[in-house]
């Protein structure tokens, strides 16, 4: 019974926080004519006002985020087009990422390098997951299988550990950046709890998404265990 109530816990520990993020989105995503412009337009004004007409807006299929190499805003349909208080907080957050790069915040060109190394890093474990099964094969050698088993594993932890780190880079765009221009007047006072809600669940993004692969390690350990 401990090791089911042990089970349960560890499982709400790892999609929790995935699930209020989403929630939080949801929650604030209905349309508000109210707003005087969608997500988009907020972004390209607020890159406008803070002298980054070079920063594009663009949309994406591929999730909210600001890509520094191409210098690009990026935003999902929803939040492109969408006239909602989530659409709002995340196109500032999202700027606030491009404000990071403009002022050479250092801990956003860590989070950009190890971000391509963490992507890399988890490919190849997933690799070595997937060739366990054939080299143990071809070498039988049980002991080959176990090694790839155990550098694959590792390999796709450190890749979520790193995206981890990446939280202060967030909370910065969402608290430091995006938070106080909002307060500025482009919100309501009423409007401003949710606001940070919202802000809050943009930080937390990459936490949600960590944990996510924490259950992806957790699922092809047990795919391995039944073979």
């Amino acid at each position: 019974m401990l090791y089911v109530i042990a089970g349960i816990a560890l499982l709400l520990a790892l999609i929790g926080p995935q699930w209020w993020t989403a929630w939080v989105m949801r929650r604030h995503g209905a349309r508000r004519d109210d707003l005087p412009g969608t997500g988009a337009e907020l972004a390209r004004h607020l890159l406008d006002r803070f002298d980054l007409k070079d920063v594009k807006v663009e949309q994406t299929e591929r999730g909210d985020h600001y890509d520094p190499t191409a210098r690009t805003v990026r935003l999902g349909p929803d939040h492109f087009d969408g006239k909602s208080l989530t659409a709002v907080a995340v196109a500032s957050h999202e700027v606030g990422h491009a404000l990071q790069h403009a002022q050479g915040y250092r801990p956003l060109v860590w989070r950009t390098r190890m971000a391509v190394w963490a992507g890399s890093v988890e490919r190849l474990g997933a690799g070595m997951m997937v060739a366990i099964p054939v080299i143990s094969l071809i070498s039988k050698n049980p002991r080959m299988g176990l090694i790839l088993l155990a550098v694959g594993i590792f390999s796709m932890f450190l890749a979520t550990l790193v995206h981890l780190v990446t939280l202060p880079v967030e909370w910065n765009a969402s608290f430091r950046r995006a938070l106080p221009v909002l307060e500025e007047g482009y919100l309501s006072p009423r409007d401003m709890p949710a606001a940070r809600q919202v802000l809050r669940a943009a930080a937390w993004t990459y936490v949600a998404g960590s944990l996510a692969s924490l259950l992806n390690i957790a699922r092809w350990i047990a795919i391995l265990r039944r073979r």
